[in-house]
């Protein structure tokens, strides 16, 4: 870095200034190598940061990058303060003007004829054959990662473009987008553990919210019967590739729908975002083929695990739970029902889910916001959404009786005192809420990672998320 130092003075006293204000750009790296017959002796302006650098005395080459991808530029001795372009180093960010040509090699190029230099890199940028490898790194220090692996810009380029799409979506059937509290007096929506902070000015302890839904249910008592929000949630639980703490989720909810309702819409959502993104219903996911096109396989979340595993989770108990853990050898944080429930379907139902399907009917006793089965109330009309082996979205028919939304909040608020830290809290606000009448409705939320994740062909979360949580450096 003392050498750069140096560098950065000898700009400063020749009267250059290495960090000006602005930059007049008319095309992009892009643009000049796809359109190079249209362009081929016109002059273009372009800025970016230099790649790479060689220089041979009278004549010196560099690759610049933006936002586009990557474009020669070469200069001769002849241009004006030549000699300072001849001294830029890889990772200085420069702005050119020039002819675009070809060199006698053929490559498609940029003349410069002018420029003007727009940042002095103070810092070398990773070893340029060998770029930036180590995974912790890369996440750490994402600047650097998306400076020098441009496949990384492009897996962040199509999560934008997915939720842009989504969000046409969801505007196109009449949906309007809004926003909730991120903290909250009373947490709920989900089964979790909450981030807990304190707001001094009210002088009361918030919560940063787990789940949208109870807000957006408030909004269709309210009166707007399709509403959708595109949101952080944040969920003090363990980090690993399907978990981060801090994940966005996108939750839609419709009056006078119900679960059906529901999959048949993210039937048409998924189908859309495959046909957008892919060209095609179908496409290659970690070297296999995953099939988009509807109608999706339902599949019965109760008789799926009674026939792999050969236990009716509609008869387990938490004193039985114990004995099923030793039984089948599952790895549970703690032998309770709900979570022995899980760990039966992670090994035994899981694994052969591949294609997007429907996970449907819940026991009820699991599902404290959702409308008991028609014909059957040991089960909840709830379902979730799995794709490629993994769980991307959770839906219901939503819960509207108040007499029966707050037995399951005491319900719920019994297995808090028992220790059970990820029980919905009793939320007399949102009670009060539905008292007023909450009209028949259907919602889901989708994780919005995962779904990327699916979409870019990745294995882990921290490659969708920019800047995922890290523990801190010691």
């Amino acid at each position: 870095m003392d050498e750069r130092l140096k560098k950065r003075k000898a700009l400063l006293d020749a009267g250059v200034n290495p960090y000006p204000y602005s930059y007049e750009v008319t095309h992009s790296a892009k643009q000049v190598v796809d359109d190079y017959d249209a362009l081929e002796g016109k002059k273009v302006s372009l800025a970016g940061r230099l790649i790479v650098t060689r220089s041979f005395g009278k004549l010196c080459f560099a690759k610049l990058r933006d936002a586009s991808g990557d474009v020669q530029v070469f200069a001769q001795a002849g241009l004006p303060n030549y000699e300072v372009f001849a001294k830029l180093e890889a990772g200085d960010i420069v702005g050119v003007k020039g002819p675009v040509t070809k060199t006698k090699r053929g490559e498609k190029s940029v003349h410069v004829k002018e420029f003007k230099v727009l940042a002095k890199a103070l810092r070398q940028l990773p070893e340029k054959f060998h770029g930036l490898t180590d995974t912790e790194t890369r996440y750490r220090k994402r600047y650097l990662d998306l400076i020098v692996n441009p496949e990384v810009r492009e897996i962040f380029v199509e999560r934008s473009k997915m939720i842009s799409l989504m969000r046409r979506f969801f505007d196109g059937r009449g949906f309007i987008e809004v926003e909730t509290p991120i903290l909250q007096p009373v947490y709920g929506g989900a089964a979790a553990k909450p981030f807990k902070t304190r707001h001094n000015a009210l002088d009361a302890d918030f919560y940063l919210r787990i789940a949208d839904e109870l807000y957006l249910k408030r909004l269709i008592i309210g009166g707007l019967e399709k509403v959708y929000e595109f949101g952080k949630d944040f969920r003090n639980e363990d980090i690993d590739s399907m978990h981060n703490p801090e994940f966005t989720m996108v939750e839609f909810y419709e009056a006078y729908k119900d679960y059906e309702d529901v999959m048949a819409f993210t039937e048409e959502l998924m189908a859309f975002l495959a046909g957008e993104l892919k060209g095609s219903h179908e496409f290659n996911y970690q070297g296999k083929k995953i099939s988009f096109k509807p109608p999706f396989k339902r599949v019965s979340f109760v008789k799926a695990i009674k026939e792999e595993s050969g236990v009716d989770v509609l008869l387990l108990t938490d004193a039985k739970a114990g004995k099923i853990v030793e039984e089948k050898g599952l790895d549970v944080a703690e032998p309770t029902r709900a979570h022995v429930i899980d760990a039966l379907f992670d090994e035994f139902v899981l694994p052969d889910l591949w294609d997007p399907c429907f996970v449907c009917d819940y026991p009820a006793f699991l599902c404290s916001l959702t409308k008991g089965k028609r014909g059957n109330p040991r089960l909840a009309e709830r379902f979730e959404l799995f794709i490629g082996g993994q769980e991307c979205g959770n839906a219901y028919s939503e819960l509207s009786d108040p007499v029966e939304q707050r037995k399951k909040f005491k319900e719920q608020a019994a297995a808090r005192a028992k220790g059970d830290e990820e029980a919905q809290p009793m939320d007399e606000d949102f009670l009060e809420a539905i008292e007023y009448g909450m009209p028949p409705t259907g919602g889901m939320g989708i994780g919005v990672d995962r779904l990327a994740m699916i979409f870019t062909d990745q294995t882990s979360i921290k490659e969708v998320v920019l800047f995922p949580s890290m523990r801190p450096k010691q």
